[in-house]
């Protein structure tokens, strides 16, 4: 143990958070990995705690239980209570829950998200994107993909799989931004969360008076949950379902606009996309901030000792960039990589719910788009696109295009 480094030193490094390209994490995360893959730093929000940057050590964090995901990790440095428990998260939201509490939810979730039931799914995606794209080419360009495409898909998919009315897509895609924006203010955020509540408490409301075969319905009228854990899981589920894969489609869709020899590839031989999903995913790891954990008691990581208490952020985007991991130009993007798992959708007991939805939802968008506008082409220049810098989930606020 005389190799671990079990000192507080003082922080002076900071979480990278400034890209110099709009497909590329900072930077500066090469160096971490190189020189101090398990850094003190102090992250965005202001905590201090642990960066760390390998993919190894990544998947080492998340698999672990000894680091929580408990609501407690959003702050650094508060004492544990007296039994090493940390504070319960709020009803329903069980991505910030440990086992055995998470594991209730998750096994009460996981048949709604099968392979097969994904897949299942397809033609009814495939319908809507073809939907979508019809209103396009009636619009003759130029748009904002985001609006008439890449947004509208995933909101529509999870509205009719939840049981949401698509008609109050306006009011919850607001509220889900603002729970989203790094910069908002803890009142704000307050009453984002406090209309998701609402909003979801007479949904429950309305669905224990009308059953349906929606996934909110089953839930309902399966006996497992309160109102106030419904609501929860409503909530979680509706942000989760339209924001990250609307702009792994918009991202996604501008990424392959400049590597055109990559979008070559996919149009001479389109038997790429499903793999090329996957290198995208790996590629843009829109989740920019990365997983936060708290250890529950002192645990070593990569020769340093983590105090219990302390925070910890697994930075995604550089695990999925890592040399050892990807050692073909992991800053390339290759539709034709092939790699084994890439860190996109997490890892341990909390990889995402809703992974196979993404990823058919991804594919039939994707393929649909480039197929029905071979000519498609980005209207502004690149530098005058958005970029989502300021959100958890990353991507483009807007992407005028034309064809």
């Amino acid at each position: 143990m005389s190799d671990i480094v079990s000192d507080i030193q003082p922080v002076t490094a900071l979480q990278p958070v400034t890209r110099t390209c709009p497909f590329d994490p900072p930077p500066e995360y090469r160096t971490f990995r190189e020189e101090a893959p398990v850094a003190q730093v102090t992250f965005p929000d202001g905590a201090t705690g642990w960066l760390v940057t390998r993919y190894a050590d990544i998947r080492t964090v998340l698999a672990d239980p000894r680091f929580s995901s408990r609501r407690r990790v959003l702050r650094a440095g508060v004492t544990l209570a007296e039994d090493g428990s940390v504070p319960r998260p709020a009803p329903g939201w069980f991505i910030l829950m440990d086992a055995p509490e998470h594991t209730r939810f998750r096994r009460l979730l996981s048949g709604q998200f099968t392979v097969r039931r994904m897949r299942e799914l397809t033609p009814a995606v495939e319908r809507i994107v073809a939907e979508h794209l019809d209103a396009m080419a009636a619009a003759e360009g130029p748009v904002d993909l985001v609006q008439a495409f890449a947004l509208p898909i995933p909101s529509l998919v999870i509205c009719e799989l939840l049981g949401v009315p698509y008609e109050d897509r306006e009011e919850f895609q607001r509220n889900s931004a603002m729970l989203l924006t790094i910069d908002a203010s803890a009142e704000e955020v307050q009453q984002a969360q406090a209309a998701m509540n609402r909003y979801f408490h007479e949904l429950v409301a309305a669905k224990r008076a009308e059953p349906g075969d929606d996934i909110l319905g089953s839930l309902v009228h399966s006996g497992g949950l309160t109102d106030e854990e419904l609501a929860g899981v409503g909530t979680l589920l509706l942000i989760a379902g339209h924001e990250t894969t609307a702009n792994m489609i918009a991202l996604s869709t501008l990424c392959l606009l400049r590597n055109p020899d990559q979008l070559a590839a996919l149009r001479a031989d389109p038997s790429l996309m499903d793999g090329a999903v996957e290198e995208l995913l790996r590629y843009l790891s829109v989740i920019q901030y990365g997983a936060r954990r708290t250890a529950l008691e002192d645990v070593e990581l990569g020769g340093h000792l983590i105090p219990a208490g302390g925070l910890v952020v697994a930075a995604l985007p550089s695990g999925n960039r890592d040399e050892d991991r990807f050692p073909e130009c992991p800053d390339r993007l290759d539709v034709g990589r092939g790699t084994g798992p890439h860190l996109a959708f997490g890892h341990g007991i909390h990889q995402c719910l809703g992974q196979q939805l993404a990823r058919v939802e991804m594919k039939a968008a994707l393929s649909a788009l480039f197929e029905r506008f071979p000519a498609l082409r980005l209207a502004v220049p690149l530098e005058e696109v958005p970029m989502r810098d300021d959100m958890i989930v990353y991507g483009v606020h807007e992407l005028p295009v034309t064809w």
